[in-house]
């Protein structure tokens, strides 16, 4: 394959050796091909820029082509799923939506092959999940994929088998590459030398969007990962899904990132075990900012209602938390009261998800006091739980009132009494919430197209 200069590369322990890439490859371990000599200087002279020039504007019939051509150079068999998506694909200018390699297991050669693919095509998203990538193979594609500037969404996650030249890899992809968007690594270890490795390609990636779910990355590793990002000032949306964090060490440093970092939109910290005391440290991050941090989603995190308690404190100051996610915590009625009033006060918040939160009719009564004050509020999910019909009655009657709320999740209750008129009186509530949502729904668009886009636009 064609490459660039080597010189962000590091070892191991984090020293710089500028070479020792291209002196890896010399011994064998990789095969690389490289253009003649003009090509090479003119590589070495030009930026890099989102534009990098394909070999030309071949269709996809003739990739498909130069594809099982270089399978036979490489001596490996043609991917019958690789050819099958080069002939349905559409192509448009150059580009692709999706090059998917899901589950194929992709050694070496295969690697090399696939670089006619890469350097004449633009990917919208390049899935890699559970490729089986070898260590040289692994970090030969995404070295293809950094210098060819080939997608802009990478999903490398459940290759739990990634070494040190992998990770090397992916962090200058991550470090260099002006295109790379996205990048997904979940189910794959991030500790030691990949947490080090991640963190401080951060510094300077212009990644904006990263999913790490079940990463390991709870304890020293997230200290590393926060640290670089503090500084960034790239990234959009941090999705830290199923990593075991706790509500002491891993919820401080996370609190001080919300104190730091005013460029991050979006912080998924679901199924974690942040509890109340975690929750106690990020409202401390979360008070402090004025720009930033729109979407917080905290479901299945062991909080209860003391935990509401410093959200209440939180609440009233907040300016720009827009979307908030409680959703299967253990809140029940007593965390419905607690919140009540500072949800009044608060003006940023506009979607509010207390699924399978333990809530029953009285917490659902606090909720509708809330609703009947509200004028920003346009989703409220109270889905799985125990809301009947005093809870319903209690809605519907702060909807008559609400001109903002534009879905309310409700569960239809299934018919568990005989009486007949209490069955009625449970469909005229439902279908009055809904008739109310979707006035507040068609008033809000009108709004919206008089006066300019709306906040979550």
């Amino acid at each position: 394959m064609t490459h660039c200069s080597h010189k962000d590369e590091q070892s191991a322990d984090g020293a710089e050796r500028p070479n020792e890439g291209l002196k890896k490859r010399s011994k064998g371990e990789k095969h690389v091909s490289f253009p003649p000599d003009e090509q090479i200087v003119s590589g070495f002279a030009e930026p890099k820029d989102t534009s990098r020039k394909v070999d030309s504007c071949l269709t996809l019939t003739e990739v498909m082509v130069a594809y099982q051509q270089s399978c036979t150079r490489h001596q490996v068999q043609p991917r019958a799923h690789i050819l099958q998506q080069l002939q349905q694909g559409v192509c448009v200018g150059g580009g692709v939506k999706c090059l998917d390699l899901q589950g194929e297991r992709l050694d070496l050669r295969s690697c090399e092959a696939l670089e006619v693919v890469l350097k004449s095509l633009h990917f919208d998203f390049i899935n890699l999940q559970a490729a089986q990538l070898e260590e040289n193979g692994a970090s030969s594609l995404l070295e293809m994929i950094l210098y060819y500037e080939s997608t802009t969404h990478l999903d490398i996650s459940d290759n739990s088998c990634m070494g040190t030249w992998c990770w090397r890899a992916l962090a200058h992809l991550i470090k260099q590459s002006v295109r790379l968007s996205r990048l997904d690594v979940c189910n794959v270890p991030v500790v030691d030398y990949p947490a080090r490795s991640l963190a401080k390609a951060l510094l300077t990636s212009s990644l904006t969007v990263l999913h790490l779910h079940n990463a390991q990355l709870s304890g020293l590793p997230l200290y590393t990962l926060v640290g670089a990002l503090k500084s960034n000032e790239a990234l959009k949306e941090l999705h830290l899904t199923n990593n075991r964090l706790n509500g002491h060490n891993d919820a401080l440093h996370l609190g001080d990132l919300l104190r730091y970092n005013t460029t991050l939109h979006t912080l998924d910290l679901s199924s974690n075990v942040v509890a109340d005391a975690g929750l106690e440290e990020l409202c401390d991050g979360l008070r402090l900012q004025t720009a930033g941090l729109r979407v917080l989603l905290l479901r299945n995190n062991q909080i209860t209602a003391n935990g509401m308690i410093h959200l209440a404190s939180a609440l009233p100051v907040l300016k720009v938390l827009q979307v908030l996610d409680l959703g299967e915590n253990l809140l029940g009625n007593e965390g419905m009261q607690v919140i009540r009033e500072p949800l009044m006060v608060n003006c940023s918040l506009l979607e509010l998800s207390l699924a399978r939160a333990n809530v029953t009719c009285e917490g659902a009564v606090a909720l509708a006091e809330f609703l009947a004050e509200s004028r920003q509020i346009l989703r409220l999910d109270l889905r799985q739980n125990e809301v009947k019909l005093g809870g319903l009655m209690a809605l519907c009657l702060a909807l008559r009132i609400n001109r903002s709320l534009a879905c309310l999740n409700v569960d239809h209750i299934p018919p568990q009494e005989e009486d007949g008129f209490l069955l009625e009186t449970q469909t005229m509530f439902q279908s009055e919430i809904t008739q109310h949502c979707l006035a507040n729904a068609a008033h809000s668009l009108f709004a919206t197209d008089i006066s300019g886009p709306s906040l979550s636009g």
